[in-house]
């Protein structure tokens, strides 16, 4: 059979609760902080705040760059909420269970973000320690996500979800995979790694009284296309290439 998702669960650490309990507070802190342009507070995936840090390559742009941050207020409280101890511990969590359960999707998410960086010193690599090229956080306090697929990720690639927040999960914030009929109990510092944009995903709502919030780590489907193609956009690939190399790219997407 074949692994299409890591129900990775928590760290078996005695200390990993206390550590993902002090994250929530700095996202908690951090949402009353920003200010949220109108893409972030308004999108399909729920009624709730959503940011990003790291590099990406969609919507028009020429080449692959830095997510826009919107003010550099807001720069400076991400740039401190990724270097907070315990958001570094779950960076480095995620890489282990990516490259246990599935090693060679790992390597060739390593070896792109590595050409990436090379190919272009003006990238910053906000991840040491991670082999995703964006993370975004949903920034609650309610994040209940809509039935929905990442069509901007690569298609057979996983992206990694980490639940935050106060709340019982027995009685809310269970993750629903629609396409496998399954509904899963989703702990508070929980990881698990799907694929994002084939699978259609949500996840249920929460007590009034409680708190929700979200992790996601992800590389976008664009920044594969621009290392396959040569460094260019599929446009300017498509109008360059010969009938052959149309053809092997035809090819290799069907495999």
């Amino acid at each position: 059979g074949r692994i299409i998702a890591a129900l990775a669960g928590k760290l078996r650490d005695n200390s990993w609760d206390a550590v993902m309990a002090k994250l929530t507070p700095k996202l908690k802190d951090a949402r009353g902080k920003m200010l949220f342009s109108g893409k972030q507070k308004v999108h399909k995936h729920g009624l709730f705040p959503t940011v990003s840090v790291g590099n990406s390559f969609r919507g028009g742009s020429q080449r692959p760059g830095t997510v826009v941050f919107y003010s550099t207020a807001n720069q400076l409280i991400l740039m401190s909420l990724i270097a907070f101890s315990g958001f570094q511990r779950l960076v480095g969590l995620t890489y282990c269970i990516f490259k246990c359960f599935a090693s060679n999707m790992f390597g060739l998410y390593r070896d792109n973000l590595n050409i990436l960086f090379a190919s272009n010193p003006k990238l910053t690599h906000w991840f040491k320690t991670s082999v995703f090229a964006g993370i975004s956080f949903n920034m609650g306090p309610f994040t209940i996500t809509w039935p929905h697929t990442d069509n901007h990720n690569l298609a057979f690639g996983w992206c990694a979800i980490t639940a935050l927040g106060k709340f019982d999960p027995d009685k809310g914030g269970h993750m629903i995979l629609w396409d496998l009929g399954l509904v899963i109990r989703f702990l508070p510092g929980s990881t698990i790694l799907i694929p994002s944009a084939l699978l259609t995903h949500s996840n249920i709502s929460i007590q009034l009284e409680e708190e929700h919030y979200s992790i996601i780590q992800y590389s976008s489907l664009g920044l594969f296309h621009w290392i396959y193609n040569g460094f260019m956009s599929n446009k300017d690939f498509l109008a360059r290439a010969t009938p052959e190399m149309k053809k092997n790219c035809t090819d290799d997407q069907k495999k």
